[in-house]
């Protein structure tokens, strides 16, 4: 066969890594698609594509239009619809895939996490009582802090909330890590902070809020992410490149990366 065709779903730094990785690499073409829901998005290291597809029938129609060998679902591990999508399509046409999301924090001594299923379901748990809570779940979930309007609210962002929430008491912040843990500490001890929100993202770029909560004592609440899809997983951009070698390349020597 030819050099392999390799479609990436990106919007994360470990879509990034491995899209300069195979760069360097010369030995396949890749095309790495962005969801465009970031106004003003890192330069990245292949062509790029911006813009949804129309759904799993639509992105499956782009593989096969296109003549690719490999989809790989980079995209943010709570990006669930997408990746729901990206498995269905490479089930529908017989292409390969993998997904690559970064692994879960887990909890270590000292951390006060409050496992939650869902954002909603974690506003609805801070209870009646005014609270100061930092949702850091980003903005396409912050609406859902307007079902408690008597807490106290600092949102996180990379790109703004909206329309903006229709609370009274609430403070954004436009910022996009990574977070170092002295700013995160005072971050928090400037706001009365005494409840984080956060999704279970993973990753070292946003760490620095769960650890400043775990010296202060602050609670999180937790969100956890979506089962796993049927699609291979692997945890790193190494692992990631060792897939593609056995799947393209199995007389390959070891490449380091």
């Amino acid at each position: 066969m030819g050099r392999p065709r390799i479609l990436i779903l990106g919007g994360t730094s470990e879509a990034r890594l491995l899209a300069e990785a195979l760069a360097a690499r010369d030995d396949c073409d890749v095309l790495l698609s962005l969801a465009g829901r970031t106004e003003k998005p890192a330069v990245q290291p292949v062509p790029v594509r911006i813009g949804g597809f129309g759904g799993a029938v639509a992105l499956a129609d782009f593989l096969k239009a296109g003549g690719y060998d490999l989809l790989i679902d980079a995209t943010h591990p709570f990006a669930e619809r997408i990746s729901a999508n990206a498995a269905f399509a490479a089930e529908t046409t017989c292409i390969a895939a993998i997904a690559l999301h970064r692994p879960e924090w887990q909890r270590v001594a000292g951390d006060r996490w409050r496992d939650m299923q869902s954002i909603p379901a974690a506003i609805e748990a801070l209870g009646p009582s005014t609270r100061h809570v930092f949702l850091a779940t980003g903005r396409q979930g912050a609406h859902h802090a307007e079902a408690a309007p008597q807490h106290h609210y600092l949102v996180r962002s990379v790109d703004p909330v909206e329309p903006v929430l229709a609370l009274d008491n609430v403070q954004y912040i436009l910022d996009r890590g990574p977070f170092a843990l002295d700013g995160e500490r005072a971050l928090l001890r400037q706001h009365d902070i005494d409840v984080i929100i956060a999704k279970n993202s993973g990753g070292a770029a946003t760490y620095a809020k769960i650890e400043a909560a775990r010296l202060l004592g602050i609670e999180v609440m937790m969100v956890a992410r979506a089962p796993a899809s049927i699609v291979k997983a692997v945890d790193s951009v190494e692992a990631a490149l060792a897939a593609i070698d056995h799947l393209f390349f199995p007389l390959a020597m070891n490449r380091g990366v």
